[in-house]
């Protein structure tokens, strides 16, 4: 069973920066893509990031676009979002997810808990 565990939530005022990180315990992490979703409350899930397994080719949707930027260190396991000049529509829980390819939608293996970030204005 593969376990992912995000950190770095938290509530910050607009313009601000965070960085969430999700650390994994699949040994099949350093050949595996990685992404980050949010859902915000009455929302539907949404895509975010994703990364390729060697951190190669990266996707992101124009809502974040510029502002967020999606990391992996494969030798921690880690992969990373920084979120800058945060908006108080980025508020949401931000789950880690993990697959063979990256997804824009809900198509993967692993899911972390979530992370809960709230943006104030």
């Amino acid at each position: 069973q593969v376990l992912l565990v995000e950190s770095g939530g938290g509530s910050v005022q607009a313009g601000a920066s965070l960085r969430l990180s999700c650390s994994s315990s699949s040994s099949t992490f350093s050949a595996d893509a990685m992404g980050w979703l949010r859902q915000a409350p009455g929302k539907e899930r949404e895509f975010v990031a994703a990364l390729s397994w060697n951190g190669g080719s990266t996707y992101y949707p124009d809502s974040v676009k510029g502002r967020f930027i999606i990391s992996r260190d494969n030798a921690k396991k880690t992969v990373y979002l920084q979120m800058n000049r945060l908006k108080p529509e980025d508020t949401a829980v931000y789950y880690c997810a993990e697959g063979t390819i990256p997804d824009y939608n809900d198509n993967w293996a692993y899911w972390g808990q979530g992370t809960q970030v709230t943006v104030s204005s």
